[in-house]
């Protein structure tokens, strides 16, 4: 049986998705924002939900400011979809795991290829 906080954060995982996809109208959020993960603490009073950002001309610092900034709307929206007495705070993260396997995939392939791949292309 899963413990109640990772059953809670699989929730605000979707439901926050859900969100951002269907109710962020803010211009400056450019580009695909997409949840990864959601850790919520043991007592439930916070939640920080991992994001994604690509092909975004908007810088990622910028985004999470503006994400940060639509967190109590969040909230607000995750209150009646969760049913919990108390709605965790939240927090977004920047989660570049997705780019880095992008970065990953990428050099692989043109390893297999045969191209060359550059010295800086090879530094993290």
């Amino acid at each position: 049986m899963r413990v109640r906080p990772e059953r809670v954060a699989e929730r605000i995982k979707r439901e926050a998705a859900d969100i951002l996809e269907s109710q962020i109208r803010d211009p400056r959020v450019t580009g695909m924002v997409s949840v990864t993960d959601v850790e919520v603490t043991q007592d439930l009073s916070y939640a920080r939900i991992y994001v994604s950002v690509l092909a975004s001309s908007t810088p990622v610092e910028d985004v999470l400011r503006v994400l940060q900034s639509a967190a109590p709307f969040v909230r607000r929206q995750l209150a009646p979809r969760l049913e919990l007495r108390e709605v965790p705070q939240i927090r977004f993260v920047h989660d570049d795991s997705i780019a880095r396997g992008a970065r990953v995939d990428e050099l692989l392939r043109k390893i297999a290829e045969g191209k060359p791949v550059e010295d800086d292309e090879a530094s993290p």
